[in-house]
């Protein structure tokens, strides 16, 4: 999880009114460090950071340190289109990966530690870090969950605040699509995203609530500011958020995807996603008229299930078929998706997710067949977009 107040240069621009071209986008993904026979974390984020560093292709900024020393996180710079971002991102695992196998260990891009030991993990050495650790006590020590944060571009925070309000009913498909942390030390949860239930545990986490305007979302965090319960901007956990940095609206809802190709397609459903609720809102078209309840009830039960039976359609918060939903969804984002250029990109891959199932469906069936180190095996193998 990103416990930093904001890692990286992800998204930054906005959409070009002369060319027509879509926001930009970035997107930032936490990666596990683990043994390359039994799975277990290994604390060794200093020396996989010193060899990638020495990498000529990657820049000191794309990498950051994480609460625990068994976890690193990348950003990529400002990009432009899905080419871009799928670019950087196979760079990034590449490096890191081999400088992990270097350093005695492999990545792991899996929401949660399949495996780990019973002693609490080490705490990164940085003040902010120590200072979360006694703030938060035992919830640091089962920290070991890993996001995909997709950043787009937006105009102004007045536009942010619609878009954050459209998309809320819309989080839960995308934590059901992205679902990639069924198991949690050495036992299967039971949840396709576990993760999402341990982020929940934190505080203002979960799905955000409606705000009236911008000056309501600046007033309701300037209060919990005021009050002590953040000590900065950083600590919103929430789903989905105005970045505190950079001039976007930042998706939080995904587990880390095990593919670099399967981040690539969330990140073009989330700017499509952006790109049609912000058109939506200009044509004055009302929001969906969803309770916080049915939302909460809805993120739940993405987390539970994925894509395995049932999801809440946005609209109506009724139930539907996972499968039928994902493609509904498809069809409604394929105009922007195509006048973006986004379709090869993300189509192809939302069939192939719906015909093998995602991390966690692919987690557990390997599991099932290849025992512990098939699973570890396969785990570091996909990381690595090997």
């Amino acid at each position: 999880m990103s416990t930093a107040t904001g890692a990286g240069a992800p998204g930054g621009g906005r959409a070009d009114p002369e060319t027509g071209a879509g926001p930009t986008i970035g997107v930032e993904e936490e990666y596990l460090l683990i043994d390359p026979d039994s799975g277990l974390l290994l604390p060794r984020v200093d020396p996989v950071r010193k060899v990638a560093g020495l990498h000529p292709a990657v820049h000191h900024e794309e990498l950051q340190n994480e609460l625990l020393q068994a976890q690193i996180e990348i950003a990529t710079p400002v990009c432009q289109d899905l080419a871009e971002v799928g670019g950087h991102l196979l760079r990034l695992r590449h490096t890191l990966a081999a400088a992990a196998e270097a350093t005695g260990c492999r990545l792991a891009a899996s929401g949660t530690a399949p495996y780990a030991p019973t002693t609490p993990p080490e705490i990164t050495d940085a003040p902010r870090y120590h200072s979360i650790r006694r703030d938060v006590s035992r919830l640091a020590d089962e920290a070991l969950i890993n996001g995909m944060h997709v950043h787009v571009a937006i105009p102004d925070p007045r536009t942010g605040v619609e878009v954050l309000n459209r998309l809320r009913p819309w989080l839960p498909v995308l934590t059901a699509l992205s679902a990639n942390s069924p198991l949690w030390y050495g036992s299967d949860t039971g949840f396709a995203s576990w993760r999402t239930v341990v982020f929940g545990r934190w505080p203002i986490s979960g799905i955000p609530p409606h705000f009236a305007d911008e000056q309501d979302y600046d007033h309701r965090i300037d209060h919990l500011l005021e009050a002590g319960l953040i000590r900065d901007r950083g600590q919103l956990y929430w789903q989905a958020r105005l970045s505190a940095r950079f001039p976007t609206v930042e998706l939080r809802a995904m587990d880390v995807q095990l593919r670099a190709d399967e981040a690539v397609m969330l990140a073009g459903l989330v700017r499509a996603l952006v790109v049609t609720v912000m058109r939506d809102a200009a044509a004055g078209r009302p929001a969906p008229p969803r309770t916080p309840e049915s939302l909460e009830g809805a993120a739940w039960h993405a987390a539970r299930y994925g894509m395995d039976g049932m999801l809440h359609e946005p609209a109506t918060g009724l139930s539907r078929p996972a499968a039928d939903l994902a493609g509904d969804m498809l069809a409604q984002l394929a105009p922007v998706l195509e006048e973006l250029g986004d379709t090869r990109a993300v189509a192809p891959l939302v069939e192939r997710l719906l015909r093998e199932g995602n991390g966690a469906e692919r987690q557990r069936r390997e599991l099932a067949e290849h025992g512990r180190s098939g699973l570890v095996a396969m785990i570091a193998a996909e990381s690595a977009a090997a």
